[in-house]
């Protein structure tokens, strides 16, 4: 039962991620992902700390890197994004 309940608010949770994402405007999308980059970053030191204190758990090992490979690439992702669209308002001469 448990079980159902929590994959009840993972799939309520994504449809609500899915639709207050699209309704965002572009003005906006440039502070969001500095504060998305700021919490996956607080999901990498979790994921670091839960890999180091496990004492034999092979599950909670290879979760615990799974969470660091994808946090990262998605703090990663969101400075790429970042600086690109930073560079939209940039002049021409400047760098």
């Amino acid at each position: 039962m448990e079980i159902i309940l929590l994959l009840f608010i993972f799939t309520l949770a994504a449809f609500l991620g899915f639709e207050l994402i699209s309704k965002v405007p572009s003005q906006l999308h440039t502070p969001l992902m500095s504060g998305s980059n700021a919490i996956s970053g607080i999901t990498i030191v979790g994921a670091l700390l839960s890999t180091a204190g496990t004492e034999g758990s092979t599950f909670a090992t290879v979760l615990g890197a799974a969470a660091l490979v994808l946090a990262t690439i998605n703090v990663v992702g969101g400075y790429m994004v970042t600086d690109r669209m930073l560079a939209m308002f940039k002049k021409k001469g400047d760098k």
